[in-house]
C-alpha cells in the first residue's frame, strides 16, 4: 500500500531525508521511530503530497504520489502532529467539513460521523465548540477527522504528543482498530514504548536516514542477548573506559562525566566486577539502572545517544 524508494528531500543545503526506502502493507502498522528533527514528518509530507521529493519516488496503493497525486490522495487519511481543527466549530461541524472535503455526502456522512464520535468517546460533546475541549479531546477529534472517510492508508504523525494517559490509551487502541479493519498505518513517534507495543515492523530514523529496520524481534536480535546498563555518578571518562576494556564483552555506548551506558551479557551477575574496576579508575557510581535488550539500547548502539536527545 505504501512504497517508498530512495526518497530524498532537500531544502537548500539541508538534506532532511536522504535515500529512505521501505514498504508497508494492508493491515500493517509500520513505525518510523526517531528523535525530533530526524526527518519523520518530511517523509510523511512527501507521501501525502504536501512536499515534492527532490529525488526517488513514492507510491500509495499503486499510484505515484507526484504524477498521479489526486488518485493517491483519495485513499489517504492524515493525522498531523499539529492539531488541524476549527476551534469555533463544534466536533460534529469539524467532522462534517473534513468529510465533505473528502467527497462524502449525506446520509452516509452523518452515519460515519456518529461512528467516529462513538469510537473516540466524543459522542456526548458532538455539539460543543472545540475551543472548550481539553488537549486529549482535541487529539481524539483530530484523529476522528483523519479517519472520517475510512482511508485505506492512514498517516499518523506523532498523534499522542502531549496527551493525558487515558487519551493515549484510547488513541493507541484506535490505531490498532484501523489496522485490524484492513488499513495500512504509517506511524511516526519518538516514544519507545509506543513503537514496541504498537508496530508490526519498524524503521529507526536518524539524520534523515533509516539506520535499522525490521520486526521488533529482528531489531532486538541486532543486540544479541546483551543488557543495557546505565551508571550515573562522577566519572573520569578515559580512565573509566580503559578500566572497562579489561572486562570481556562490554561495549561502551555512551560515556561522559556523569553518565556511562554499557551493553553486555548477564549484566546483573557482573556488576561487582564493573563497580570494582570503576572504583579503581577513580569513578564514583551513585545510581544503576539495568534493562533487557530493547529498542532504546539498539538506538543508543547505532547513534551513540539516547533518543530523547
Amino acid at each position: 500500500m505504501i512504497e517508498v524508494a530512495q526518497l530524498r528531500k532537500s531544502f537548500g543545503d539541508l538534506t532532511a531525508v536522504d535515500g529512505v526506502s521501505f514498504t508497508a502493507g494492508r493491515g500493517e502498522i509500520f513505525g518510523l521511530l526517531g528523535p525530533n528533527g530526524a526527518g519523520k514528518t518530511t517523509i510523511i509530507s512527501c507521501i501525502s503530497g504536501l512536499l515534492t521529493p527532490s529525488s526517488g519516488h513514492v507510491k500509495v496503493d499503486g499510484h505515484d504520489a507526484v504524477s498521479d497525486g489526486p488518485a493517491a490522495r483519495r485513499v489517504l487519511g492524515v493525522v498531523p502532529q499539529e492539531i488541524s481543527l476549527y476551534e469555533d466549530l463544534s466536533a460534529a461541524e469539524n467532522l462534517a467539513y473534513w468529510g465533505g472535503a473528502q467527497g462524502m455526502r449525506q446520509p452516509a456522512l452523518g452515519e460515519r460521523m456518529r461512528q467516529v464520535l462513538e469510537l473516540t468517546g466524543l459522542e456526548d460533546r458532538a455539539r460543543e465548540p472545540v475551543k472548550r475541549f481539553s488537549g486529549g479531546m482535541k487529539r481524539r477529534l483530530n484523529f476522528a477527522c483523519g479517519i472520517i472517510h475510512q482511508p485505506k492508508v492512514l498517516l499518523l504523525d506523532e498523534p499522542t504528543v502531549g496527551v493525558d494517559p487515558q487519551s493515549r490509551v484510547r488513541l493507541l487502541e484506535l490505531v490498532r482498530t484501523q489496522a485490524r479493519d484492513g488499513a495500512c498505518v504509517l506511524y511516526t513517534t519518538h516514544y519507545m514504548e509506543e513503537a514496541e507495543t504498537l508496530c508490526h515492523r519498524l524503521a529507526i530514523v536518524d539524520h534523515g536516514r533509516i539506520i535499522a529496520a525490521g520486526t521488533l524481534a529482528e531489531l532486538r536480535a541486532m543486540l544479541g542477548e546483551r543488557d543495557l546498563l546505565r551508571l550515573s555518578g562522577s566519572f573520569q571518562v578515559e580512565a573509566a573506559k580503559a578500566a572497562l576494556a579489561h572486562i570481556d564483552s562490554i561495549e561502551v555506548l555512551q560515556a561522559d562525566a556523569e553518565l556511562l551506558i554499557l551493553a553486555l551479557p548477564e549484566a546483573s551477575r557482573r556488576l561487582p566486577a564493573i563497580f570494582a574496576a570503576l572504583a579503581a579508575a577513580g569513578s564514583d557510581v551513585r545510581g544503576t539502572t539495568l534493562t533487557q535488550p530493547s529498542l532504546e539500547s539498539l538506538f543508543i548502539k547505532l547513534t551513540g545517544k539516547e533518543l530523547r536527545e
